[in-house]
C-alpha cells in the first residue's frame, strides 16, 4: 500500500515538472526552433529587401509560435502586394511568396502620376513604360472594377483601350487606340458589350468612329 503511494506520488511529481516545463518562457526561448533565416520573393530585389528589413524583428522569436497575423501589416504595407503565403520551414526559417498585383490603369491625382493596380490601390508612377489605359474623371474602384469585370467576361479585348473617362452622372466613354469612342451607358453594361461586340465583328472594313450605346432600345453609329 505504502509504495503505491510513493509510486502516486512520484508520477505526480514528474507531471508537475513537465508541466511547469511547457509554462516556461525561458524553456520557450531556447535555442530549438528560432527564426534565423527570412526570404521574400515576388517583388523587385528593392521591395523584397524592403520587406525582409522591416521584418527583421522576427528573427530569435520561436519559429513554432509564429502566426501569419503577425506579419500581415507589415506585407500589406506594401501597395504592390496581391496576395501572399507565409511557409515554415523548420528548423528556423521563413519564406514568404508575393502575387505582385497587376497594373491596369494609370491616372492623375494631386498632379501626381499612378498606377492601378489589381488590388485596387495606387503605386505612383516611376519608370513604369507599358502602355496601359489612362483614366479619366473622378472615379471610385468600384466604378472602375464593375467596368472591368464586365469587359473580361466579355470578348472585347482590353488591351485595344487607350482611355476611359468616367462622368459624374456614373457612366464611362471608352477611346480605343485605333480612335473608335465608345458612349456606355450606365447600367446594363453586360447587355451593351455584347451589342458592341456583335456591331464590331458585323463588318470590320467599315470605318467606325463612334458607336452610342446609351440609349437602351437605341444604338447609333457613326462612320
Amino acid at each position: 500500500m505504502h509504495q503505491r503511494k510513493s509510486k502516486k506520488i512520484l508520477i505526480y511529481f514528474f507531471l508537475f515538472l513537465i508541466i511547469g516545463s511547457l509554462n516556461n518562457k525561458n524553456l520557450i526561448n531556447i535555442n530549438f526552433a528560432k527564426i534565423n533565416e527570412i526570404t521574400v520573393k515576388g517583388l523587385d530585389d528593392k521591395n523584397n529587401l524592403e520587406l525582409m528589413e522591416n521584418l527583421k524583428f522576427l528573427k530569435l522569436n520561436n519559429l513554432f509560435f509564429l502566426k501569419k497575423k503577425d506579419i500581415t501589416d507589415i506585407i500589406n504595407s506594401n501597395n504592390l502586394v496581391e496576395n501572399y503565403s507565409v511557409y515554415k520551414k523548420y528548423p528556423s526559417t521563413i519564406n514568404i511568396e508575393i502575387d505582385k498585383a497587376k497594373f491596369l490603369a494609370q491616372l492623375k491625382k494631386d498632379n501626381k502620376l499612378y498606377l492601378l493596380g489589381s488590388n485596387g490601390r495606387l503605386i505612383e508612377k516611376t519608370n513604369y513604360k507599358d502602355n496601359i489605359p489612362f483614366i479619366f474623371g473622378d472615379f471610385n474602384n468600384k466604378n472602375f472594377f464593375e467596368l472591368k469585370d464586365v469587359i473580361d467576361k466579355s470578348s472585347f479585348d482590353y488591351g485595344d483601350i487607350k482611355n476611359f473617362f468616367f462622368f459624374k452622372s456614373g457612366r464611362w466613354d471608352i477611346e480605343t487606340k485605333n480612335g473608335l469612342l465608345i458612349k456606355l451607358p450606365k447600367d446594363n453594361l453586360k447587355k451593351s458589350f455584347q451589342f458592341l461586340n456583335s456591331i464590331l465583328n458585323q463588318d470590320k472594313e467599315k470605318k467606325i468612329i463612334k458607336i452610342d450605346l446609351r440609349q437602351y432600345n437605341q444604338i447609333i453609329i457613326y462612320e
